[in-house]
């Protein structure tokens, strides 16, 4: 099964809510989306044609794990005091970088092979949609369906403390301890973009 094929799957067989199938049909759809043949970066984790469907799809997997067989994370609750639904953990996982759809490019520059100049493809960024990361991403899915205010702070925070300047570091900090599943997307991506993925040589 490809990456393609597992997301939607995945998708399909998780995502029920109102406007689930028209998000489906507009990242499925190569007229509207590069979701499925954009990178996750421009040069560390998944920076490859495909390298975005692939990411989600670790940082589904990964989410996964963390929910269904670490204790402290299996016995998280949401803001309401239930447990987080399967729908919950798909909509975090596998659409917190929608951000990332038609944001690279693929173009090529020059580096020394051997003590020769080459040509080599190379993604850069061009961001037609600056609205942020995770904040980008809120708006793109919220655009097609609503989220829950837990599914909403978990994608926005997802990078953690890795964005942000020092005036946000307190929002950030705040939005993990009030929304535990941010702090668990958090610990998925970035198991999946250090363990499971990494930066190519």
């Amino acid at each position: 099964m490809s990456d393609r094929e597992r997301f939607v799957d995945l998708f399909r067989k998780y995502i029920k809510r109102d406007g689930a199938d028209a998000l489906l049909e507009w990242l499925c759809s190569p007229t509207q989306s590069d979701f499925f043949s954009a990178p996750a970066s421009t040069r560390f984790h998944g920076s490859v044609r495909g390298g975005l469907c692939a990411h989600s799809l670790n940082v589904y997997d990964c989410l996964c794990d963390l929910m269904h067989n670490a204790k402290y994370f299996s016995e998280l609750r949401d803001s309401n005091g239930n447990p987080y639904s399967e729908e919950s953990i798909a909509i975090v996982s596998l659409l917190h970088d929608l951000c990332k759809v038609n944001f690279y490019v693929e173009t090529t520059r020059n580096v020394k092979v051997n003590g020769v100049w080459e040509s080599v493809p190379y993604f850069s960024i061009n961001d037609q949609l600056p609205y942020g990361h995770g904040e980008k991403s809120v708006y793109i899915i919220s655009g097609f369906m609503k989220l829950t205010r837990d599914e909403a702070f978990a994608i926005r925070y997802h990078m953690g403390f890795s964005t942000g300047g020092t005036d946000e570091r307190g929002n950030i900090g705040a939005a993990l301890e009030k929304f535990p599943l941010a702090y668990a997307l958090v610990c998925a991506d970035m198991g999946a973009s250090y363990f499971k993925e990494g930066t190519p040589e």
